[in-house]
């Protein structure tokens, strides 16, 4: 069994590696988004395979604030690509 966890943290690492190539030189903005989103997708497996190997509980609230993180990166990414501000100020006061 753990060789099995094993070979799957190796394996999603090298993804994560192409994943990183991907962000540093995607050729649109919108690819790099998506290569952002699925690192962060990554590094939740990785962190959720190692609470498996490690027996524990205390990394599925590590596993759960990546998750948020990424979701709010992805969004403000987004946003930023969108309309060029990621917060929007109404100055017409």
């Amino acid at each position: 069994m753990t060789y099995f966890i094993w070979t799957a943290i190796v394996i999603i690492a090298i993804s994560m590696v192409a994943l990183t190539y991907r962000v540093v030189k995607g050729p649109t903005p919108s690819d790099r988004v998506i290569a952002l989103d699925a690192l962060g997708i990554t590094l939740i497996c990785i962190v959720g395979l190692f609470s498996i190997l490690v027996g524990t509980n205390f990394f599925l609230e590590i596993i759960l604030l990546l998750a948020i993180l990424s979701f709010i990166g992805t969004v403000a990414f987004s946003k930023f690509i969108e309309k060029g501000d990621i917060i929007t100020r109404d100055d017409s006061r």
